[in-house]
């Protein structure tokens, strides 16, 4: 069944060859991607995975918070430079991780609050992670309510926060996470998630869905996630196809699309 987007994948994390990735997702019905960038240094990377691959490949230019101790004028200019490029589709992957810390949580915050401004600069969507800092999340989110639009990326939160983030006008993408045993308040809380809200993605090389689990993930297997989502909200895999490919085209404006064949 071709037509599915990976909405968020890291190409240049993967297992095998960008090529062969992508060959592999083709297969699978998964005729376009979303490939995400992370930190400064991967930017130019990202882009060239576009450039070579359009129009299944797409990118986004962001700087993690994990890497948010990284952002400063000088990134921001070089940020702003590759934004213009009408195969970016995003400004992700940008948000708060105060489980690792690998940031401090002041230098986190303040980078994702100057990335989501440049998303209302450049009329662009973001895509958003968080990780143990709901409140925070939260708190950014009610200040750029009806500014700026995107995703909670890889969702794992509380009902609390995707409810937020709903309200907000922040759409919610489900990953192979929710494929998990132990997932069971994820998927309680995907079966409040309007289809008209709704994403599917694989972040790979992380997170590989059931029945894929301990391998290393590849776009290829969204398909699994999405088998789950459709069975949970009691849609065919075909009418959740076209749903989640329609929302992505109302989200990110720039895609170019492929016709599945």
């Amino acid at each position: 069944m071709a037509g599915w987007i990976d909405v968020h994948t890291h190409l240049n994390f993967l297992e095998d060859e960008p090529a062969e990735a992508l060959k592999k997702a083709k297969e699978s019905g998964v005729d376009q991607v979303i490939t995400i960038g992370t930190e400064p240094k991967d930017h130019p990377i990202v882009i060239e995975l576009a450039e070579k691959y359009f129009p299944q490949v797409h990118c986004t230019i962001g700087v993690h918070p994990h890497e948010g101790i990284q952002y400063n004028d000088e990134v921001e200019k070089s940020i702003r430079s590759y934004l213009a490029n009408p195969k970016v589709v995003a400004v992700a992957e940008i948000g708060l991780d105060f489980y690792y810390n690998h940031s401090p949580k002041q230098e986190q915050i303040e980078a994702f609050r100057r990335q989501m401004d440049l998303a209302i600069e450049f009329d662009l969507p973001v895509q958003i992670h968080t990780r143990d800092a709901e409140a925070e999340t939260i708190e950014v989110l009610k200040d750029y309510k009806s500014k700026v639009k995107g995703l909670i990326h890889c969702f794992t939160g509380s009902a609390e926060l995707g409810r937020a983030a709903l309200d907000c006008g922040f759409d919610i993408s489900f990953s192979g996470v929710c494929t998990f045993k132990k997932a069971e308040n994820l998927r309680e809380f995907a079966l409040e998630v309007p289809l008209e809200r709704l994403h599917v993605e694989t972040d790979a090389p992380f997170l590989a869905p059931v029945p894929k689990r301990g391998k290393k993930n590849t776009p290829a297997y969204v398909i699994h996630t999405a088998e789950l989502i459709s069975q949970l909200k009691s849609v065919s895999l075909e009418e959740l196809k076209e749903q989640t490919r329609k929302n992505a085209a109302g989200l990110f404006p720039r895609i170019q699309w492929v016709n599945p064949v």
